[in-house]
This record gives structure tokens, sequence and C-alpha cells, in this order.
């Protein structure tokens, strides 16, 4: 009996998993991070990897070198609470800056004390006389070396999602949560200011004031306010508000710096890739709006 047609043999199923595949190309292996990454490119133009899987896998490379004083915000823009603050106080910062937990200091902010949930404020209005001590749940510190690594596995592991950067000193460097980690491997991720342009730019806050897009046109805002909004220097022409802003700052803004114009206050509050994403904007208390 003749042997059956080679066309008639199905095809044999290749079992190997996706990490297998990518460890036989790079064998024997690279001598260095750069070469792997250079692999990776090849394992990239091979199709034995998807373009987003080589990035997300350089990224992984890249932050066994980094720490956390590489991704964490500095001390001085923490968004802190001062445990003897007046319960509005502490409501319209949790309002402003749109956080969900906030280190607590007390006398001064070198002095952390614990961590607010700011969910956990519902308590304290239905109950006023609780204490707020009673809500704080514990400060997590961890030094400016530390990898980010280790840093993630803390996090995974204590299920806590930020901490307190502290230098060689023993200061207060600066705030480190789980989402600067993991940006670090997938890049920015969405958040509740992340908001599609079709749903809108401009928008009403409970304590009167407004929340606008960074990248709402210039006229856009002028209109909307009832005001004329021109560039310091007349021979700059911007675009958009964020442009216009941060040509005033002069810098590169940072959350909670303000710029008053046209007899309005715009204030950063959310930043991201050096482009401001949103601002706070309200009338200049005792100054009519009008041209800038």
């Amino acid at each position: 009996m003749s042997e059956p047609s080679s066309a008639r043999l199905p095809e044999k199923e290749d079992k190997r998993s996706f990490f297998q595949r990518v460890a036989e190309f790079i064998h024997p292996g690279p001598d260095s991070k750069d070469e792997l990454i250079e692999t990776l490119a090849d394992a990239e133009d091979n199709e034995i990897i998807g373009a987003d899987a080589r990035v997300m896998l350089e990224r992984v490379i890249r932050m066994a070198d980094m720490t956390a004083g590489d991704v964490m915000v500095a001390a001085p823009r923490m968004d802190c609470v001062n445990i003897d603050a007046p319960f509005d106080d502490i409501l319209q910062l949790v309002i402003r800056t749109a956080h969900s937990r906030f280190p607590v200091y007390q006398d001064e902010r070198e002095n952390i004390i614990g961590t607010l949930l700011a969910k956990d404020l519902l308590k304290l209005q239905r109950s006023p006389a609780l204490n707020l001590r009673a809500l704080l749940r514990p400060a997590v510190f961890v030094p400016e070396s530390k990898g980010l690594n280790d840093l993630l596995r803390e996090f995974r592991g204590t299920r806590n999602h930020q901490a307190i950067v502290i230098d060689e000193f023993g200061r207060v460097a600066g705030l480190v949560t789980i989402e600067d980690v993991i940006e670090q491997i997938v890049g920015e991720i969405e958040d509740e200011f992340d908001i599609a342009e079709d749903e809108g730019d401009i928008f009403a806050l409970a304590d009167h004031t407004f929340r606008v897009s960074g990248d709402t046109p210039v006229a856009r805002v002028a209109e909307a306010f009832g005001v004329a909004i021109r560039s310091s220097d007349p021979e700059e022409d911007f675009d958009t508000i964020g442009g216009l802003i941060a040509h005033e700052i002069g810098h590169v803004p940072k959350r909670g710096e303000q710029v008053d114009m046209a007899g309005l206050r715009f204030v950063v509050l959310h930043t991201k890739g050096g482009a401001v994403r949103w601002f706070k904007v309200a009338p200049v208390a005792g100054e009519p709006a009008g041209s800038a």
C-alpha cells in the first residue's frame, strides 16, 4: 500500500509557549541589557512578539534599574492632610485634588502619622463625633533607593497603594503610588481626569468653580467665561489654554501652580507628560473678569 500523500498529513501544531519561543530565539542569549533590548526588536521584526509586547518587555527590563526616587512626586508637591484641619477644609482638599489617598501629618509636613482614604470621610460626615485619627491607616515608608521591582512586589504583598519616600537623612522626600510603578511598564494609565473629548472640556464643580481641560481652545475658554484672554507677549499666539498658561508660568507647570489672567485664576490640577491636563478655574476674588 502506498504511503498517504504528504498533503493529507495534518500540520504539526506549535505547542511552544510564548516565552519558550522568545527564549529559543535569543539563545544563547545577549551579554547586556542593551543587547537584550536589540534582540527584542529583532523578535518583533520576525513576528515572534507584537509591538505592544516588545515595548512592555523593554520597560520591564529598564525598570530593573529604577528606584522609588525616580518616579516619586516630590515632597513640595504632595497633597497632604493636616490632622487638625477643620472637616470642611479637608473635604475641599479631597474635592480639589480628586485623589483617593492622602498622607496625614501633625504640626509639620515632615511628621507623617498615617494615611487617609477619601472614602473614609463619608464615615466622618455621617458621624461628626467620630475622631479623624480613628480613620487613619498606617503609613508605609520606603527609602529613596528602593528598587521599583521590590517596591511593586511589596505593594502587591501588603495591598498598600502608596508609600512615603524617605531620603538618606530620614526626611520625607516624596510620595510614590502603585500607579506610578505600573505606569513604568504599561505607560500612562487613564484615570478619573481622563475624559473623552466628546464628553466635554469645561465642567462646573460643586464649589462653584470650574474644571477646564488643558486642550481646550483659548477662544472657547474666553467665550465660556465672557472674557478676553491674551498672552502677555503680543507676538505669541496659542491655540490651547494649556499652552498659554505654560508660557505665562515660564516653565513646565506643576500641580498647584496658579496664574491670574483676565480676572480668572487658573490652578494646575493635573499634569501628564509635561503638559497640563486639567485646570481649576474661578474668578479672582475682588477683581472683575475682563481682558487679560
